[in-house]
C-alpha cells in the first residue's frame, strides 16, 4: 500500500464569506499541490474541503498521514465524534443538527477507503508545509473573486451557455442556481 503524506489547510475572507483551501500531496519524491475556493462559505468547511479535495486526489487505497491545523477536522477523527452524530441522528451532544453534515459524510465515505492517521498541527507556525497550504487557500480567495467578477459581467444568453452540465478547470460562481467554488467541478442548472 503506497504511503502518502498530505498537509491541509482551509482560509475564509470574513466568517462566513468567500473561502479557498490548499494542499500538498507528497508520494516518495513526487509533490503535487491543489486549491480551489467557494464565493460563500466558512473556515470550518474549507478546512474539511481542503482534506475532501487531497483525499480525492487518491487513484488507490493508500496509507496517509494526514496533517491539519484544524482542531475540528483532527479531533473528530481522532476522538470519533461522528460515531455519536450518527448514533443521535446527526445530532450533536446540544440536540441541535450537526453542522456541516454533507462534508462530514463525504470526508467518512473517503476515510473508509484510506488507512489515514490525522496529525494536528499548529497553525501559522513554523511548519513549512502547512505555510505552504496556508498561502494555497489563501491566493484562491481572490482568484474566485476575480473569476466572478467575470461571470457577472457575461450576457444572460452566455450565462445559460455557461450553467450547462460540463466540467471546468477552476471556473465557477454564484449565479442563479448555480454550484459555488472552483476547481474541478462542473455547473449545474437550477432551472
Amino acid at each position: 500500500m503506497k504511503k502518502i503524506i498530505i498537509y491541509t489547510d482551509g482560509a475564509c475572507s470574513g466568517n462566513p464569506g468567500p473561502g479557498g483551501y490548499g494542499a500538498v500531496l507528497r508520494y516518495g519524491e513526487h509533490e503535487k499541490e491543489i486549491s480551489g475556493g467557494v464565493l460563500a462559505t466558512t473556515n470550518q468547511r474549507m478546512e474539511m474541503q481542503a482534506a475532501i479535495s487531497a483525499l480525492k486526489q487518491l487513484k488507490e487505497p493508500c496509507q496517509v498521514v494526514l496533517h491539519s491545523d484544524s482542531a475540528y477536522l483532527v479531533n473528530a477523527f481522532n476522538q470519533r465524534w461522528f460515531d455519536q452524530w450518527r448514533r443521535n441522528g446527526w445530532k450533536n451532544s446540544k440536540k441541535a443538527e450537526v453542522a456541516n453534515r454533507d462534508l462530514w459524510e463525504l470526508l467518512l465515505e473517503l476515510a473508509g477507503i484510506h488507512q489515514i492517521a490525522w496529525i494536528k498541527v499548529k497553525g501559522h507556525a513554523d511548519d513549512e508545509l502547512n505555510n505552504r497550504c496556508d498561502q494555497l487557500a489563501r491566493a484562491a480567495i481572490p482568484r474566485l473573486e476575480q473569476k466572478c467578477t467575470f461571470l457577472t459581467l457575461l450576457s444572460s444568453k452566455q450565462k445559460k451557455t455557461w450553467r450547462r452540465y460540463y466540467e471546468v478547470a477552476e471556473d465557477c460562481c454564484f449565479f442563479g442556481g448555480s454550484i459555488v467554488g472552483f476547481g474541478r467541478v462542473w455547473f449545474a442548472d437550477a432551472d
